[in-house]
């Protein structure tokens, strides 16, 4: 769980998190925003058109990628990680293929991550 490559990891992650995530809001959108296929440009735009749904993605972003940042409850962070990451994968797969190799690493990232902690979710597995 120490090892200078989980160290690593954690904070490449942490940081496109906190990097993504940031992006989410209109006041520090920073980032340009690639031209997408007119499936997922429209379902980008039904989330943002609820006025919560990119927010609240962009807050958890953040906030796991502080919780990795800084080391705290990371097998924690990494659990509620999984389904956003799985999502982004998703949707890159079905709705924006060009973009699918940034997702592939996000998702393989967290499942090395998860790997590396499994000691700590071992818990939940046991009856």
């Amino acid at each position: 769980m120490n090892s200078t490559f989980t160290k690593i990891l954690c904070f490449l992650l942490a940081l496109v998190l906190i990097l993504f995530g940031l992006n989410k809001f209109i006041e520090f959108s920073f980032l340009p925003l690639p031209q997408l296929p007119e499936s997922a440009a429209n379902f980008m735009t039904s989330l943002s058109a609820t006025g919560y749904v990119l927010p609240i993605v962009g807050a958890l972003e953040v906030g796991i990628g502080l919780l990795l940042l800084f080391r705290k409850w990371v097998a924690f962070a990494l659990l509620l990680l999984a389904p956003i990451s799985i999502n982004i994968f998703l949707f890159h797969l079905f709705l924006d293929m060009p973009g699918i190799i940034p997702a592939i690493i996000i998702v393989l990232i967290n499942g090395i991550l998860i790997y590396k902690y499994w000691n700590a979710y071992r818990p939940l597995f046991q009856y």
